[in-house]
């Protein structure tokens, strides 16, 4: 029976007729108009459809540090209070649906504002550009998100567009690296202004060059959206993705921590942060700086050891506010951006020269294939986390529909004035600590992201933000990132042929990264020849992007050398013992 022939509870959102309500909390299907207003009645009026029955104590109490409870104390395994788990089409109540929204909404946050705010800041652009693209960057993830959550079937095929999870989509993290190495190659070769003492000027067009190559090179992704999963998981496995992601971690750190002792933007030793005349201005590395960002990291620490459940997945966001109060009352905070920030805003009220930059092809397609894998790791946490099967016909399926989903929402975002999108795996611990996989939660969230964009003097409150406290908090996120990486490594089974590939591909990426402008003077052309000198800066740029370099290596070798039987597991798996004897080898304890 599809949900085409029945008449559903108007609050819960079914993705396609294969998935069927989760046993426990299912919903009440209606069969005639009349219970679907009873439905939509006791939503709205009654305790139990806006309530509900949920442990909200447990969502809101955080631990008084220095005490344990009786209950801790008699008990040596964690506890929870609440042990309803409410699956992806579950009837939710209404005030659970909107905190849980909320959560998500807060917990996705930092990762989707701060790449609109470094990637501006490295393209010089005016603090009216900033505001505008924190504000479109929040508004088309909502929009997307709702993309990957509600799934779309493509008419008269077995494809799909989406998951049918709790899935969300920010703006992702990788470019950041290509944008590091592209925008000073372009105020080097004169696309990008400078003034008289070479100062680099607003340059609005190379951050257009970066949408209309991210626009373009979208379709590798949605192309291999149709590949089958196992395929893309023997090109891509964790033996290459791990690396990538290490090394985008590792290399956002550098700019993350610049932001921590001052700002990126003056990140030389004397130089006046954030610049002459502002408030509270100090030379880059004061103590002052540093010791502010130290605060927003030490509210991250406080909120994971004595936080409630909501408050370690806004973390992050806790620790901004902690950090804005301080700065304020330091006089660190200058509130003429929120003072100058129109009332509303919405997408499209700027715009930018779209263009395909050939520096960018390679490292940008790069970014996509990093995208894609990230999104074949999250679906899968996802659906396990979801109590949803992570193998089988259902899960292919909604690892088709999330790839598909990325590379199409990244198109429509930079046709949106934002850059690529991908697949947040920061909603799969909400998920974990509350119990609660059902979409409604998630549609909510998408709505507190347009309603967060549309106010534009929340995006003015964003921008501004002392970078020491960014800082602060963006470096953490961009080491989690790594440490991201490094989980995924550890996944694997470090045979000699998988440690001989880790170390090929990571033998490369750490080189770009200590030695960031080895390969600049490998090509001496002067010529005229632009689209040449175009295929040139784009090999160059490729083969200094620390990830980018590490992932072609990695595929290259993992595919040539090939994996061989390891004797000394294989018979000591099959023995059972601890103690291997092998001709010429010492006996192992």
């Amino acid at each position: 029976m599809t949900a085409s022939n029945n008449i559903i509870d108007p609050v819960v959102v079914y993705a396609d007729e294969e998935e069927l309500p989760h046993p426990i909390a299912q919903t009440k299907t209606a069969t005639t108009i009349r219970s679907t207003a009873e439905t939509i009645r006791r939503k709205i009026t009654t305790r139990e459809g806006i309530l509900g029955d949920f442990d909200y104590a447990y969502l809101f109490t955080p631990r008084i540090p220095f005490y344990t409870s009786m209950k801790e104390r008699q008990s040596s395994e964690p506890t929870r209070s609440s042990t309803v788990f409410f699956g992806l089409n579950s009837s939710i109540p209404l005030l659970l649906g909107i905190v849980l929204g909320l959560q998500h909404c807060l917990a996705m946050l930092a990762g989707i504002i701060t790449p609109p705010i470094i990637i501006s800041s490295m393209a010089n652009l005016t603090t009216e550009d900033s505001e505008y693209l924190v504000s479109a960057s929040l508004i088309a993830c909502g929009f997307l998100s709702m993309v990957q959550i509600i799934r779309f079937r493509i008419l008269k095929t077995k494809y799909y567009i989406g998951t049918g999870l709790l899935s969300v989509v920010g703006t992702s993290f990788s470019t950041i690296s290509v944008v590091s190495t592209a925008f000073p190659q372009f105020y080097k070769n004169g696309f990008c202004p400078s003034d008289a003492n070479g100062k680099p000027l607003p340059c609005p067009d190379a951050y257009g060059a970066l949408l209309g190559t991210c626009a373009v090179c979208g379709l590798i992704e949605v192309l291999l959206s149709f590949c089958p999963p196992k395929i893309l998981q023997k090109i891509f496995p964790p033996l290459v993705t791990g690396p990538v992601v290490l090394l985008i971690g590792t290399s956002l750190v550098q700019s993350g921590f610049q932001d921590w002792v001052g700002g990126s933007g003056c990140a030389t030793p004397g130089t006046i942060c954030p610049s002459p005349g502002a408030p509270h201005a100090l030379p880059w590395g004061s103590a002052q700086f540093i010791g502010l960002g130290f605060l927003a990291f030490v509210c991250i620490v406080l909120c994971e050891k004595w936080g409630s459940p909501f408050m370690k997945s806004c973390s992050i966001v806790i620790s901004l506010i902690i950090g804005c109060i301080v700065a304020a009352a330091c006089g660190y905070f200058d509130r003429s951006t929120i003072d100058a920030a129109p009332v509303a805003n919405f997408m499209w009220v700027k715009t930018f020269r779209l263009s395909v930059a050939g520096n960018m092809v390679l490292p940008v397609l790069s970014v996509y294939i990093v995208c894609m894998m990230e999104t074949i790791g999250d679906v899968t946490a996802t659906s396990d986390v979801s109590r949803q099967p992570v193998e089988g016909d259902l899960y292919d399926s909604r690892i088709q529909g999330g790839v598909l989903a990325d590379g199409l929402n990244s198109i429509i975002a930079a046709l949106m004035t934002i850059t690529p999108m991908s697949t947040f795996a920061q909603n799969n611990g909400v998920i974990s600590l509350t119990q609660c996989a059902n979409r409604v939660a998630g549609l909510w969230a998408c709505f507190f992201l347009i309603i967060m964009g549309i106010f534009s003097k929340f995006a003015g409150a964003i921008v501004a933000i002392p970078k020491p406290v960014l800082g602060g908090v963006t470096t953490f996120l961009f080491s989690s990132v790594a440490v991201s990486g490094i989980k995924i490594i550890s996944s694997i089974p470090f045979t000699r042929r998988d440690r001989f590939v880790l170390t090929a591909s990571l033998m490369f990426g750490f080189a770009a990264l200590l030695v960031p402008n080895w390969f600049s003077q490998v090509f001496t052309y002067q010529g005229d020849n632009n689209r040449l000198k175009g295929l040139l800066d784009a090999v160059i740029i490729f083969m200094e992007t620390p990830y980018s370099i590490a992932g072609f290596v990695g595929v290259i070798v993992n595919l040539v050398i090939r994996q061989e039987f390891d004797v000394a597991t294989s018979i000591e798996d099959l023995d059972g013992t601890e103690n291997v004897h092998l001709p010429g080898a010492e006996t192992e304890k």
